[in-house]
């Protein structure tokens, strides 16, 4: 399960690229009832995703010609830089080396050997999102994987992961967890194999109170409906979504849990 009490590999900051920012306020605004708060100008037009006043997301500009609107998940790491180096001698690319981002933290950005992007944050005066597993915030994250049956052991030897594999309707699915703790309180995240047709990518799912609500939301301000929202045994409700510039993210209403 996803918490703020961050450990090493452990999901801790989501950002979003898109070519608008205000438009995409609004879009996220109306969908999850998330404010904007601007990261000031030195920030170069990132900015805070809000909820209940603390932080569920971040936005930024598009920064590199011809990349797509989309999410970006970030791990959590002590040491940026050796995460690099191990990015490298494991078959994985550097996007971006290693930099401080001013008295935050540092980060640094990846595309693993399936073709999945993704990055890392080493905390410094910024720990990571303020806000997880609760309603209208990040509850898991799901990676989309060229190779389904390597990509664990990449992950592992930069985190630690651990894995264990389960059915899920109608295919194979991997259970991620953190190295430390119990394994089940520990998981944050699923690995599928990539369907015919789609790109390697991680997917942030957000908690949703009603998902067939949240998916009217999305679609009457100018998302689209990638998947129309169903229910997974022990699970709960699932849809995946797009913001009006293509960015895909998903969204699960919980089950309830077993007294």
């Amino acid at each position: 399960m996803l918490s703020t009490d961050f450990v090493t590999g452990a999901p801790n900051w989501l950002d979003l690229g898109s070519p608008d920012i205000p438009a995409a306020a609004r879009f996220y605004g109306a969908v999850f009832g998330w404010s904007f708060e601007s990261a000031g100008p030195e920030a170069g037009g990132y900015g805070f995703f809000q909820k209940d006043g603390r932080t569920v997301a971040a936005v930024g500009p598009l920064t590199h010609e011809g990349a797509s609107p989309a999410w970006t998940v970030y791990f959590q790491t002590p040491d940026a830089d050796a995460t690099a180096k191990a990015v490298e001698q494991n078959g994985g690319t550097v996007r971006a080396e290693p930099f401080d981002v001013m008295e935050a933290g540092r980060m640094a950005q990846f595309t693993d050997p399936g073709g999945a992007e993704f990055a890392v944050w080493q905390p410094a005066a910024v720990q990571g999102l303020e806000k997880t597993s609760e309603p209208d915030a990040l509850c898991w994250v799901e990676l989309h994987a060229g190779d389904a049956s390597a990509t664990p052991a990449f992950y592992r030897s930069l985190f630690g992961w651990r894995s264990q594999d389960m059915e899920a309707p109608g295919m194979p699915y991997t259970v991620l967890s953190a190295a430390d703790g119990d394994q089940e309180d520990a998981s944050f995240g699923g690995l599928v194999q990539v369907q015919e047709g789609m790109e390697p990518l991680w997917v942030p799912y957000f908690h949703a109170e009603g998902a067939d609500a949240t998916v009217s939301k999305a679609a009457a301000n100018g998302g689209s409906v990638v998947m129309p929202a169903s229910d997974i045994p022990d699970v709960g409700r699932i849809a995946w979504l797009a913001d009006p510039f293509g960015a895909p993210f998903a969204v699960l209403q919980p089950a309830p849990r077993s007294a």
